[in-house]
């Protein structure tokens, strides 16, 4: 099976500098037009048999976008959205530092109303299980998400541990190919953003 891992675009909270994970901003006109390019070179590169996408506003909307282009069907998913960060969600990042200063804690505990790490990988642990088992081994399937959770896939993906000091970089509509093969798994490229807007 080939999972097109990809991010959603450029979204307002990147403009205004606050806090993501489940803030609901939506795309900025450089964030569409990010998503169209995405799509497009996804359509003349790829035949996607489904989307599996994120249901926060941003991821939506670059699914949306792929959808028109790949004439493939939407599988919204609650489990793809980003981290539950809780209170520091849309809160610029003076302020969430001043009330809610970074503190460690165990991977099945968490502070501040968020979700724990245990629980964020659950959520891809899940989904990768899900969309594993529901597709052919021929497929192609698209997965449109967020840079936290595409870490927590690759994560899942390569079978790493929960606390795992490792982190995958995901630009705006950034493409990670992966091809699984029962136990085999492997990477074909990573990160690919097809487009310089």
């Amino acid at each position: 099976m080939r999972l097109l891992v990809i991010r959603h675009g450029e979204s307002e909270a990147d403009i205004f500098n606050v806090h993501e994970g489940r803030a609901d901003f939506e795309l900025t006109d450089r964030g569409h037009r990010q998503a169209e390019a995405m799509s497009k070179y996804v359509k003349e590169n790829y035949r996607v048999n489904k989307i599996y996408f994120s249901t926060l506003k941003r991821a939506t909307q670059t699914a949306k976008h792929l959808a028109t282009e790949t004439n493939s069907p939407l599988y919204p998913e609650e489990m793809l959205m980003e981290f539950n960060n809780g209170l520091l969600a849309g809160l610029d990042r003076q302020t969430a530092n001043e009330k809610y200063p970074r503190v460690s804690v165990p991977v099945h505990s968490s502070l501040y109303e968020q979700e724990s790490v245990l629980m964020f990988r659950y959520r891809a642990d899940f989904m990768l299980s899900k969309i594993l088992s529901e597709n052919d081994s021929d497929s192609t399937v698209a997965v449109v998400t967020h840079g936290g959770m595409i870490n927590q896939l690759y994560r899942a993906f390569f079978r790493l541990p929960v606390d795992a000091a490792i982190f995958f970089y995901t630009g705006d509509t950034g493409i990670h190919e992966w091809l699984s093969d029962g136990n085999a798994r492997s990477v074909v490229r990573a990160n690919f953003a097809p487009h310089s807007i």
